[in-house]
């Protein structure tokens, strides 16, 4: 099961997303809250796999909610689920580390696989943001590009081939059989890249990926080429 903690002061709308996610049989809303104080004190009493939030709530909202789920909850990601689809909310809410950002008024069934997709270690955007998120990153690229690429080019070969699988939104064991690799390595290169990419995230990452122009099919990568372990 993908135990989810619910977070939106607005009542009914928590009533219409739980209804959503009970839907699927393998998303279970272990808690709901009506404030990021609420949700940070109960995804410590429930370790959620992930934490649903809405950014504008009282007492403390969303995206402040974000930091402090991942230093008091490392293992739950986090996703934001709003109305406020600005840039500047998902640039903030990326930047604090969110593993997701989708829209309310997107279809349901993008939830439903973005939280599978969240807990099987991968990373979502609706359809409307992740056209924002490639829009901003046009603006100033050149820049930008240079610098991805230098980071990039502190990974080692296979490094280069997860992250390249990782930013096509490729989970770790889709990642694991695609490089013919047993998970656990999988895992262990994704730590070291994030540290190695200063990235908080896998979002993170995905985005210098893109910046650096590292993509699945792109000349000179490697991705989906055989390793020599097996699992």
């Amino acid at each position: 099961m993908i135990k989810v903690l619910l977070a939106d002061d607005e009542a009914m709308i928590r009533a219409g997303v739980r209804a959503v996610l009970a839907v699927d049989p393998e998303i279970e809303v272990v808690a709901e809250a009506g404030d990021g104080r609420e949700a940070i004190r109960l995804a410590l009493a429930h370790r959620p796999d992930v934490a649903l939030l809405d950014i504008r709530m009282p007492r403390m909202d969303g995206l402040a909610a974000i930091a402090e789920l991942r230093r008091a909850a490392p293992g739950t990601a986090v996703v934001m689920l709003t109305t406020f689809g600005e840039d500047d909310y998902i640039a903030r809410a990326l930047g604090e580390g969110a593993d997701g950002f989708l829209l309310k008024s997107e279809d349901p069934r993008e939830l439903l696989a973005g939280l599978h997709a969240v807990a099987e270690g991968g990373a979502c955007l609706s359809p409307r943001v992740a056209r924002r998120v490639v829009s901003a990153l046009a603006d100033g690229r050149m820049t930008r590009e240079a610098a991805a690429r230098e980071r990039v080019a502190a990974l080692t070969p296979r490094e280069r081939d997860v992250l390249t699988l990782l930013a096509a939104g490729l989970p770790n064991a889709r990642i694991a059989r695609r490089l013919h690799l047993v998970e656990g390595t999988v895992k262990a290169h994704v730590s070291s890249i994030l540290i190695r990419l200063g990235a908080e995230n896998r979002v993170q990452a995905a985005i210098v990926a893109h910046e650096a122009g590292l993509t699945a099919g792109t000349p000179g990568t490697t991705a989906g080429t055989p390793g020599t372990e097996v699992s």
